[in-house]
């Protein structure tokens, strides 16, 4: 008897070790820099990455681990997911269909959801293998030059002063999607040609385009703040301008410089990271934004209606024309990326 139970207990061990792979509990551990490639590196980020080459379903359950992209994949996801809850409260109130003047409105929420959106997905799927690496964070990039003209049509149609209108008008939207592309495909040269350099060229390629088209897309809301006559100072749009001001540059100066972790080398791995803290700025700029673009369109009408006329389809189809720009040029650096691993792997 005892030798039946024990070779009956011999079989269902063998035949537990003989699960499919896909029936495994998930390893949530990550490993150190010296065992994933160099372009997965992050300055003074010494650990905490998640290993290459794993399944689809591996990275997306990471979702729920500790790694060091996922503070990163969690403030862009909360940021998602509000917007996405203050636009179904919108469109109870604001007629997206019929009303001309709410195309605009409706660009930069969607824009901003959809950068949201795709940098959530980079961070929590590059880590797949090295092409993926690069092609989800061009994707990123294509989520950014789309919000860039979202941000630009914002301030323009809705928050801009006629006086600066009077000035801007022959250029400002041209000029917008000429940047938001130049973004994207700056971005994208400097993530393919220099990985994760910090040197002048790749920080020329990458932050002198972005650095053009916010000057551009911000200086309706600056020439607002400061001719704003004394009655009006206090309205709460001006307010929430200058908050997304203000956090947007706290974000530009965290992303960048390496700052905490080059002061805590070895320390911020999870936590604390320079590039977390932009995350965080940037959502608080975004949602800050969106509150004083959404009052600016129920309290300005008699402004806006008299500047922009019927534009709005027009700057309806200047997005259309820079996400296409945008796409295509991200879909080609990609394939240059294939070819470059490719040639490497021969």
């Amino acid at each position: 008897m005892a030798t039946v139970v024990t070779e009956k207990l011999s079989r269902f061990f063998i035949n537990v070790r003989q699960v499919p792979p896909l029936l495994v509990p998930l390893s949530p551990s990550t490993v150190s820099s010296s065992e994933v490639p160099k372009v997965f590196w992050k300055p003074y980020i010494h650990t905490g990455y998640r290993p290459v080459q794993q399944t689809w379903r591996y990275y997306f359950s990471t979702l729920f681990q500790q790694h060091n992209e996922a503070i990163n994949v969690w403030t862009h996801l909360v940021a998602a997911l509000i917007l996405l809850l203050r636009f179904q409260q919108l469109s109870q109130r604001v007629d997206f269909g019929q009303d001309l003047h709410a195309q605009p409105l409706l660009i930069i929420i969607v824009a901003s959801i959809t950068y949201l959106t795709f940098s959530t997905l980079a961070h929590l799927l590059q880590a797949k293998s090295e092409f993926w690496h690069y092609s989800f964070f061009f994707m990123d990039y294509v989520g950014v030059a789309i919000y860039q003209y979202g941000s630009a049509l914002g301030h323009y149609y809705y928050a801009i002063e006629p006086s600066w209108h009077e000035n801007v008008k022959g250029f400002y939207m041209p000029a917008a999607v000429l940047l938001a592309w130049l973004s994207c495909a700056g971005s994208c040269y400097a993530k393919y040609r220099y990985h994760q350099s910090a040197n002048l060229l790749s920080r020329l390629c990458q932050e002198l385009p972005s650095g053009l088209a916010y000057m551009l897309d911000i200086s309706p809301v600056v020439h607002r703040i400061f001719t704003a006559p004394p009655s009006e100072r206090a309205d709460p749009a001006l307010l929430y301008h200058k908050c997304q001001v203000l956090f947007f540059l706290i974000g530009a100066f965290f992303f960048s410089h390496p700052y905490p972790e080059k002061w805590f080398p070895g320390k911020c791995h999870f936590f604390g990271q320079s590039h977390q803290i932009f995350h965080v700025c940037l959502v608080l700029c975004t949602l800050a934004q969106i509150e004083a673009v959404v009052l600016d369109y129920e309290s300005r009408r008699q402004i806006y209606s008299g500047l922009q006329g019927d534009l709005a389809h027009n700057f309806s189809a200047l997005c259309l024309f820079t996400v296409t720009c945008s796409v295509l040029t991200a879909a080609y650096m990609a394939r240059k990326v294939k070819n470059k691993l490719s040639f490497k792997e021969e």
